[in-house]
C-alpha cells in the first residue's frame, strides 16, 4: 500500500506498476502447477507490470496470455534481468521469499517487517542481498567491495552505524545481442556431433586401370523388330507392323538401367558378399554408373552417340557389361570415419542463439544473422571486418554463445573446443575458422580433433562442404579466404 497508493514521502517511490507484491497462495499453485481462486485485482496488477515493462510487444502478448500463476512464476524468476517481464520492478513485498533461495543479483536494499525464527535466517535474509552486480577488480586484482542496506526488525542487529559502506556500482552499459530472423538468408547450420567413429566395412573395389575395354557395335544389336498375326499357321505379311525402340525413352532412363544394371550383379555377388543388400545394390550402383559413363565402354558409332539412341544400346546390351564388370570387381576393407549425432539435437544454427548481453565494446554486423560482434581481441575486430568487406563470403558468425564446438582428448580427459569463427564462403564452402597468437602442443591437438571433425562430415554428406583453418597473422585472412574460396 506505501508503494501503490501514495503514502510514500518521495515521489519516485510511487511506482504501482513497478511494484510487485508476491501472493505465497498464487505462488504455491504455480510450484505445482495448479490454479488459484480468482483474484482479479492480484491479476490486474500482475498486468500491470507487464504492460509497463519496456520489452517488445510480442513479448508482452506472449506474457500476458499466461494463467497469473504463471505470470507470477515468470516475474518472479526474472527480476532485475534486462529483456524479461521483471526488468522494471523496483520493489518487490514478500514473505520468505528471501530464504527461499530467490536469485537476483541487484537486490540492494532490505527491509524487515516481522520478527524471524533464528539468526541463521537472518544471515540468509542479507545473503540474498549480497550476490555480486559487478565482477571489475580494482588496481590490485581484487572484486570491488558491493554492500547491501538492511533495516527494520530484526536486521538492525547487523548494521554498522560507523560505515554505510559505499553502494553497488550500476550495471555497465551493455549491448543486445540477438539472432536477427530476418537475416535468414545468412543462416549457418551446423551438425552436432558427440564423437567420431573409426568404422571398417567391406567395400567393393575396381582398378580401373586394369579393366579392359568393352565395344558394343550397334550393328549386332538388333533395335527394331516386325510383328505380324499369324493365320492358320502362316503369316499375314498385309498386317506386318514395326516396333522402334526410340519411341519408348521413358522406358530407357538412365537411372533406370543402372538400377536393373545393379539387380543382376547382386544375384551373381550376394552369397560371397559380406554385407546387408542395400549396401551392396549402393556400391555397385556407384560402380556401374562410372563404368557406363567412362572411356571404357566404347560405342564405334557416331550416331549412337545421340543420349536416348546410346541408352537404348546399353540396355539391350546390359547383361554383357554386367558380365564384364563382374571380372575387375574385388572386396576389400576399409575405414570410414562415421560421425555419430546428438539424437536430441541433431542440427544447430544462428538462428538459435539465445538473446545475451555485453558490456565489451560491439559492433553491428551486415553479413551475419548475429546482430553484433563482440570485441574481445583487435585481431578478431580485424578479421571481423575484412569478413564484412570480402566478396569470397556470404556470411559469418562469430563462434560466441552459438554453442558450436568439437570434443578433443587433452592428456586423458575429454575437452571442449570452441574455433572463432563460422564462414559461409560464397563458393559453398564452410570454414572453420580459428585465430591463434602462438601454436601449441594443445592448440596441435584441438586442430587435429578438427580436422577429423571435417573429414567425418564431408564424408558422412548432408552438411556441404567443410573446411578448417588456423591463421596466426590477422593479415593470413586474405590468403585464407583466397585459397579456401576459389570457385
Amino acid at each position: 500500500h506505501y508503494f501503490r497508493a501514495g503514502d510514500a514521502h518521495w515521489a519516485e517511490l510511487q511506482a504501482p506498476a513497478r511494484t510487485l507484491r508476491v501472493d505465497s497462495r498464487v505462488l504455491e499453485k504455480a510450484e505445482v502447477g495448479e490454479t488459484s481462486s480468482a483474484d482479479k485485482g492480484y491479476e490486474a496488477q500482475l498486468q500491470a507490470i507487464i504492460h509497463a515493462a519496456n520489452i517488445p510487444i510480442t513479448r508482452k502478448q506472449e506474457l500476458q496470455a499466461l494463467k497469473k500463476e504463471e505470470l507470477l512464476r515468470e516475474i518472479i524468476d526474472n527480476v532485475g534481468k534486462r529483456g524479461t517481464a521483471g526488468q522494471d520492478l523496483q520493489n518487490v513485498i514478500s514473505v520468505a521469499m528471501l530464504s527461499e533461495g530467490w536469485d537476483a543479483k541487484n537486490v540492494t536494499h532490505i527491509m524487515g517487517l516481522r520478527a524471524f525464527s533464528s539468526q541463521l535466517l537472518c544471515e540468509q535474509v542479507i545473503g540474498r542481498g549480497l550476490r555480486r552486480v559487478s565482477y571489475d577488480r580494482d588496481e590490485n586484482g581484487l572484486f570491488i567491495p558491493e554492500y547491501v542496506n538492511v533495516f527494520g526488525v530484526p536486521l538492525s542487529i547487523f548494521q554498522d552505524v560507523g560505515d554505510d559502506g559505499v553502494p553497488p556500482p550500476p550495471p555497465k552499459p551493455s549491448t543486445q545481442i540477438k539472432s536477427l530472423p530476418e537475416r535468414h538468408a545468412l543462416e549457418i547450420r551446423w551438425p552436432n556431433v558427440l564423437r567420431i567413429d573409426t568404422v571398417v566395412r567391406p567395400e567393393l573395389h575396381i582398378d580401373w586401370s586394369l579393366v579392359e575395354t568393352l565395344t558394343l557395335d550397334p550393328a549386332l544389336t538388333p533395335v527394331s523388330a516386325d510383328l505380324a498375326p499369324a493365320l492358320g499357321g502362316a503369316t499375314a505379311l498385309d498386317q506386318v507392323h514395326g516396333i522402334d525402340l526410340a519411341l519408348l525413352p521413358e522406358g530407357f532412363r538412365l537411372q533406370r538401367l543402372v538400377f536393373r544394371a545393379a539387380q543382376k550383379a547382386f544375384d551373381q555377388l550376394q552369397a560371397a558378399f559380406k554385407s546387408n543388400r542395400e549396401y551392396l545394390l549402393l556400391q555397385l550402383i556407384r560402380l556401374v554408373e562410372q563404368f557406363i559413363g567412362s572411356a571404357v565402354l566404347r560405342i564405334p558409332s557416331d550416331y549412337h552417340q545421340e543420349p536416348l539412341r546410346k541408352r537404348i544400346l546399353i540396355v539391350l546390351n546390359i547383361d554383357i557389361i554386367v558380365q564384364h564388370l563382374l571380372r575387375f570387381v574385388s572386396e576389400q576393407n576399409s575405414e570410414r570415419l562415421e560421425p555419430i549425432f546428438d539424437t536430441d539435437k541433431p542440427q544447430s544454427s544462428t538462428a538459435d542463439m539465445p538473446v545475451w548481453y555485453s558490456t565489451k565494446p560491439c559492433f553491428e554486423t551486415s553479413k551475419s544473422q548475429i546482430s553484433h560482434v563482440v570485441d574481445d581481441s583487435t585481431w578478431e575486430h580485424y578479421v571481423a571486418g575484412v569478413l564484412e568487406k570480402s566478396e569470397r563470403v556470404h556470411s559469418y558468425a562469430k563462434n560466441d554463445h552459438l554453442g558450436f564446438q568439437v570434443l578433443y582428448l587433452w592428456r586423458g580427459s575429454k575437452r571442449r573446443y570452441v574455433p572463432d569463427f563460422l564462414i559461409r564462403l560464397a563458393n559453398g564452402k564452410t570454414l572453420v575458422l580459428e585465430i591463434k597468437g602462438k601454436n601449441s602442443e594443445q592448440a596441435n591437438a584441438k586442430r587435429a580433433a578438427l580436422d577429423t571433425w571435417v573429414a567425418a562430415i564431408n564424408s558422412s554428406g548432408g552438411f556441404g562442404e567443410w573446411c578448417a583453418d588456423v591463421i596466426f597473422e590477422p593479415a593470413k585472412i586474405y590468403d585464407t579466404l583466397s585459397q579456401h574460396g576459389e570457385a
